[in-house]
C-alpha cells in the first residue's frame, strides 16, 4: 500500500450507512490521518474520535464550493467523504474535473446500486438507474418501458411518494415499487407495494426505489427510436409529424455527448427525441413563442428528458451566448433576416444542419444553399390511407423539403 505521505492531494473515501465499521484499513487509515475531511453532516457523524482533523461540512450549492475548499486547504492533508461509490453519481466526477485525476486517490465503497440489486437479485448490467438527487425525477419517465428493472436513487424520505404518483401519471401504475433504506447499515428495512395503491409513509431519507416496469392497459407504448406517436405530444398543430420527424432525427444522427439547437421548437419533438437517443445527448429548444416554450417544457418532462433547456426568444438574436452546437435543426423561421447565416456560422467543421420547410419560398432558399454548399435535398412525401365513402383512398399529407448538410473543413 503506498504511504499516505506518497498519495495525490486529496483522498476521496466512501463510505456506507454501516459507517467506520464498513471501511477497510486504507479508507480508516486515510481518514484517521487527515488534517481535513470534508462531507455531508450525516457522513461526517459517522467518524470516531480518533478522526482528529478539522472536520467541515459540504455547503449548498455543493458544486459551486468545490474550488474554493480545494483552494482554502491546498497543502494539508485532505480526505473527502462520499456515499458509497464517489465516482457513481458522487462528488468524485466534480473533485476530478476541478484538480485533476492525477491529483485524487479514490477508495469506493459498494454503492447503493450494488447494495439494491443484491437485495433484489437483480443483474446490475439489465437495470437502469436514474438519479432523483440534485435533478428532476421526471428523468423517471424515459426508462419506463414494460417489463424492464428501474433504480431510482432518491435524495429524501418524500421520494417514493413522488415515484409512485408519477408512475400512475404515466400509465405505469400496476409497477410494483421497493423502498430500500439505509442500504448495508444496522437499521436496513425494505417496502413493498404497488405504485397504483401506493399508501406508504416517508420513511428513512436514505433510500433507493427500486421499480419492476408494468404497462397498464391502454397505455400506449413509446419506443425508444424516433417517430413517437404524434399524440405522445402536447401540441396547437405546430409538430413534426410522426414520419418526418423520424426521416429529420435520422439526419441530424445524434451521438452521445453532442449538443442540439433546435430552432423553432414549436412543441419541441424533435429536441425531445434527440435527447431519447442517449442520456448524455444534449439539447437546447430556441422557441419565440412563450405559450409554445411553456409547451415544449412540459412535453420534455412528460417524455422523461426533463433536461431540455428551453430559450424563449425569437431566433437569431435568440441563438447568442448558446454553447457551440454538433447539430442544428431549422424547423421554422427560414426567411427570417440571417437565420441560416447565424446558424451555418455557429457550426464547426463536421457539424450537421438539417432545414424542413413546406413553403415555395422557403423551398428556393434551401434549394440556392444546397447549391452553394451541397449536401441533401430530399423531398419528403407522406400519404394515409383514409376512408373515401364505403372505400378506401390515399390523403396526401404537405411534401416536406428537406435540406440536409455537414459542414466542411474551411
Amino acid at each position: 500500500m503506498t504511504p499516505i505521505s506518497e498519495q495525490p492531494a486529496v483522498t476521496v473515501v466512501g463510505i456506507g450507512a454501516d459507517g467506520w465499521a464498513g471501511l477497510g484499513p486504507a479508507g480508516r487509515e486515510a481518514l484517521a490521518a487527515a488534517e481535513v475531511v470534508v462531507g455531508g453532516p450525516r457522513q461526517l457523524d459517522l467518524l470516531p474520535p480518533e478522526c482528529a482533523g478539522e472536520r467541515v461540512a459540504w455547503p449548498s450549492p455543493l458544486r459551486p464550493a468545490v474550488p474554493k475548499l480545494l483552494a482554502e486547504h491546498a497543502g494539508r492533508r485532505l480526505a473527502v467523504l462520499a456515499s458509497g461509490d464517489p465516482m457513481f453519481y458522487g462528488i468524485g466526477r466534480a473533485l476530478a474535473e476541478e484538480a485533476g485525476p492525477a491529483a485524487l486517490h479514490v477508495l469506493p465503497h459498494p454503492s447503493s446500486v450494488s447494495y439494491a440489486c443484491a437485495r433484489m437479485g437483480w443483474a446490475m448490467q439489465d437495470v437502469d438507474v436514474v438519479s432523483a438527487v440534485g435533478r428532476d425525477p421526471a428523468a423517471l419517465a424515459g426508462a419506463l418501458h414494460d417489463g424492464r428493472r428501474v433504480l431510482v436513487l432518491a435524495p429524501d424520505a418524500a421520494t417514493p411518494a413522488r415515484i409512485a404518483e408519477l408512475l400512475r401519471e404515466r400509465g405505469y401504475g400496476p409497477s410494483r415499487m421497493t423502498v430500500l433504506e439505509q442500504l448495508g447499515g444496522p437499521a436496513e428495512h425494505r417496502v413493498d407495494g404497488v405504485a397504483g395503491t401506493w399508501s406508504a409513509p416517508a420513511g428513512d431519507p436514505l433510500n433507493v426505489v427500486a421499480v419492476e416496469c408494468v404497462r397498464a392497459a391502454g397505455t400506449p407504448r413509446l419506443p425508444v427510436v424516433p417517430g413517437l406517436p404524434d399524440d405522445a405530444y402536447e401540441h396547437d398543430g405546430q409538430l413534426t409529424k410522426k414520419y418526418v420527424r423520424a426521416a429529420t432525427l435520422a439526419a441530424l444522427a445524434p451521438a452521445p455527448g453532442e449538443l442540439l439547437w433546435d430552432v423553432g421548437g414549436g412543441s419541441g419533438s424533435i429536441a425531445v427525441e434527440w435527447l431519447r437517443a442517449h442520456r448524455a445527448c444534449r439539447a437546447v429548444s430556441v422557441e419565440r413563442d412563450p405559450v409554445r416554450a411553456g409547451r415544449i417544457t412540459r412535453n420534455a418532462r412528460a417524455l422523461g428528458v426533463p433536461r431540455l433547456k428551453v430559450v424563449t426568444g425569437a431566433a437569431p438574436g435568440a441563438l447568442a451566448g448558446l454553447p457551440v452546437p454538433d447539430a442544428v435543426f431549422i424547423g421554422g423561421g427560414l426567411t427570417g433576416a440571417g437565420l441560416l447565416e447565424t446558424c451555418w456560422a455557429a457550426l464547426p467543421a463536421g457539424g450537421r444542419l438539417v432545414a424542413n420547410t413546406v413553403t415555395l419560398e422557403s423551398e428556393a432558399l434551401l434549394t440556392e444553399w444546397y447549391r452553394r454548399h451541397g449536401g441533401e435535398l430530399t423531398r419528403l412525401a407522406v400519404a394515409q390511407a383514409v376512408p373515401v365513402g364505403s372505400f378506401t383512398g390515399w390523403r396526401q399529407a404537405m411534401p416536406v423539403t428537406q435540406w440536409s448538410v455537414t459542414k466542411p473543413a474551411e
